[in-house]
């Protein structure tokens, strides 16, 4: 059975090959791109799969990063920073994963959103002195963080949800959190 998995494939097994892993999931260019790569018997063979996808609308990275973003928005409320560098991940060409994410994110309220966010991570309907201390701040602020939300929209909400929000005054955002 292992031997049958590394098995490399010619163009008509790899157009098969291709579809049945579209049928699985939806995949950007680029991902499908490098599965394609890892099994292909020519290297030469991928270029027509694609192309032949691409024109039937079975691989369109546009659609697909708008399809992601939403799904993003809708099922985790995550921020924009988050979607973006998801989707570049996935292979998906920076310029359409910003441009895509935009689009998405044009009409929302990022702090509703990230109210929203604290409601449903700390189970809790938005009240004073959910942040006790400076750890429970710091904390909080990489989980916003991580999620793609901006620095200004994170303060503003742990200021809201903060005990004591002078704890925030000259407040630094951890080394880790920064980085990302």
């Amino acid at each position: 059975m292992q031997e049958n998995k590394s098995r490399r494939l010619s163009a008509g097994r790899l157009w098969e090959y291709a579809l049945k892993s579209l049928s699985a999931r939806a995949q950007s260019i680029g991902e499908l791109r490098e599965k394609l790569r890892r099994r292909a018997e020519r290297v030469g063979d991928i270029e027509p799969v694609l192309a032949r996808l691409k024109d039937i609308g079975y691989l369109n990275d546009k659609r697909f990063a708008e399809s992601f973003a939403s799904a993003r928005l809708s099922n985790q409320g995550l921020g924009r920073m988050r979607v973006v560098q998801e989707l570049r991940v996935r292979r998906v060409a920076p310029a359409v994963a910003e441009r895509t994410v935009e689009k998405v994110y044009q009409e929302v309220d990022e702090q509703k959103l990230i109210e929203d966010f604290i409601r449903r991570k700390y189970r809790t309907a938005p009240r004073e002195g959910l942040f006790q201390d400076r750890k429970d701040l710091a904390s909080a602020y990489r989980r916003m963080a991580r999620a793609g939300f901006r620095t200004g929209g994170i303060v503003t909400a742990l200021k809201r949800f903060a005990k004591d929000p002078e704890l925030l005054d000259g407040f630094e955002p951890p080394e880790e959190a920064a980085e990302e």
